[in-house]
């Protein structure tokens, strides 16, 4: 059964939610909206404005909102790269990878990843789990991020929020952001393993090569040599799985003790549930304390102001 796919604008997302209301779940994917589930479908809602239908009555139930279309999915599944480029045996080689984790999450640091994964390490990682981090439960991730730490070398930035809130208000983007940090975590990286030097570099790629290079103009060092960008990288090579894991391990725990400052669990995402940890937040550290917390420009500030 295939799923449906439709596009809607932002309004329409909006009536959507309200709609699905007695029906929304707690857990929603990264960049999602949100997730409901009613008798036989699940609709996800995604930030894009695409709203993804599942189950035995998708057809009826997207039919209500407009045109639908049958996901194709091996098209969808298909890796997009722009720059160079991938050599045809990227799978194989000692590459670089490089991945974030938090851009989409209103509370919590985003963090990111580079490691670096030999060819000879290549069945070490499979045999350790090592795979895309959206296909790993949380618990997963710690017990194999915790083995690739004492195997691989890499190298980890965070992005606090409090820089985070001051880079955006200076209009500063998210994707600017998201760059230099990748750049300079692939300078780290670069030295670390100095003299030894990877077959390349795979990117999991959030904008467009040129644009990419365009935002990190100015910074002390660029790493240009042998960089390549695709997303799913995660299915290209191991060392862009790798590199999330890592980069989830290092989230997770920043919300463990972020949730430890609030004296209750933070979730993550940005959906319903959100905006009630923000708006009790502010009711027992008051509203200045979003700054440390928050990414503030997320429209759940708002949301939250209301409900308290």
């Amino acid at each position: 059964m295939s799923n449906i796919i439709i596009q809607a604008a932002p309004s329409l997302l909006e009536k959507m939610k309200v709609h699905y209301q007695p029906s929304l779940m707690d857990k929603i994917p990264q960049g999602g909206i949100f997730v409901a589930k009613t008798n036989n479908c699940t609709i996800t809602a995604y930030r894009s404005g695409k709203v993804m239908f599942q189950g035995k009555n998708n057809e009826e139930e997207a039919a209500k909102w407009g045109n639908v279309e049958p996901a194709k999915p091996s098209i969808a599944s298909k890796a997009k790269t722009s720059g160079a480029d991938l050599p045809a045996n990227i799978a194989n080689m000692s590459f670089i990878g490089s991945d974030e984790v938090g851009t989409g999450d209103y509370f919590g640091p985003i963090t990111v990843v580079s490691a670096y994964v030999r060819k000879e390490q290549i069945p070490l990682l499979k045999e350790l789990g090592v795979k895309d981090s959206k296909d790993l439960t949380d618990p997963q991730i710690m017990k194999i991020a915790k083995d690739l730490l004492t195997v691989i070398p890499y190298s980890l930035l965070k992005l606090q929020n409090e820089k985070y809130n001051r880079l955006q208000a200076s209009g500063m983007s998210q994707g600017k952001m998201k760059a230099i940090l990748h750049n300079q975590a692939l300078i780290h990286l670069l030295k670390k393993i100095s003299p030894e030097e990877p077959e390349g570099i795979l990117i999991d790629q959030f904008v467009e090569a040129n644009t990419y290079f365009r935002h990190i103009q100015g910074q002390k060092e660029i790493c240009k040599k042998n960089v390549y960008f695709s997303t799913k990288g995660e299915s290209i090579h191991i060392a862009v799985a790798a590199a999330s894991i890592l980069a989830r391990y290092a989230f997770v725990k920043a919300m463990d003790d972020l949730s430890a400052e609030a004296g209750f669990t933070l979730p993550k995402g940005a959906g319903q549930q959100v905006d009630q940890a923000a708006a009790k937040l502010i009711k027992l550290k008051g509203e200045a304390s979003l700054h440390h917390f928050t990414k503030m420009h997320f429209a759940n500030t708002e949301k939250a102001k209301k409900l308290v």
